[in-house]
């Protein structure tokens, strides 16, 4: 029996909400007045969510990592179209264009989440420039992302795809800002089984084992439970091929 929506039965504080990328840099009194709009909800592993939600509420993430996936009608084979980690924000092209967006919601551990009517975050977008000029450089950065995903996809292999995956998600858990008790240790990677990773990067579960167990004989990471640590930080990098000349290449603090 599936899990409901738990909401949390008290008002969203301004401290929460600027734990959002959209909200961070608001000006604290814009913060105090636009956060009585915000309830804060749980959802659960496991959890059905059906993709309606997506039409009515405008999330931000608070804890854990929530997928959002499409799954083929006839050979049942699963894709993720993205992944939100703590302080993204959700679902953007709804908000743009009012229309469903047919994706399965699935929470990859226990998540918080913060809640708005979706019209209500249109108008904010009309009403306060100080939110809009939050709105377009992270609209930006998503489509970003999107396009290094879909070009990864077509030019490079599964070990490179793979190991500028985890390289992403260590990046995205060590940048964000939020409560202190949130964060999570350094080059530690949680809640990816094979089978998420795998549609992830646009491969199969028996590949990416082969690959992950590879890299933990090569002493590159150690390999646990859902739970990834990474023990040789730049021979992953080099397994990801970047280069200095390259718009998103990286350097992770070691």
């Amino acid at each position: 029996m599936n899990k409901a929506l738990v909401p949390v039965n008290h008002q969203a504080s301004a401290t929460l909400v600027k734990q959002a990328k959209l909200f961070a840099e608001l000006p604290q009194v814009l913060l105090e007045k636009i956060q009585r709009d915000f309830q804060v909800i749980t959802w659960h592993k496991g959890q059905y969510i059906s993709a309606e939600i997506l039409t009515k509420q405008f999330f931000v993430l608070l804890d854990g990592q929530v997928e959002l996936k499409k799954v083929h009608p006839e050979t049942a084979r699963e894709a993720t179209v993205d992944i939100f980690y703590p302080g993204d924000s959700f679902d953007v092209m709804v908000l743009l264009d009012g229309k469903p967006h047919e994706v399965i919601i699935a929470p990859l551990n226990t998540v918080r989440l913060l809640s708005i009517p979706i019209e209500t975050m249109r108008q904010w977008i009309w009403t306060y420039p100080e939110v809009n000029n939050q709105f377009l450089p992270y609209l930006a950065q998503k489509m970003r992302e999107h396009e290094q995903r879909a070009t990864s996809l077509v030019l490079h292999d599964t070990s490179t795809r793979l190991s500028r995956l985890i390289l992403k998600h260590i990046e995205k858990i060590n940048s964000y800002n939020g409560a202190p008790d949130c964060e999570h240790k350094q080059h530690l990677v949680n809640g990816l089984n094979d089978e998420t990773l795998a549609r992830m990067v646009g491969s199969v579960r028996q590949v990416v084992n082969k690959q992950l167990r590879y890299w933990q004989a090569q002493g590159i990471l150690d390999k646990k439970r859902n739970q990834l640590i990474i023990k040789d930080l730049q021979a992953l990098e080099q397994e990801a091929h970047y280069s200095d000349n390259l718009a998103n290449a990286r350097t992770l603090p070691t």
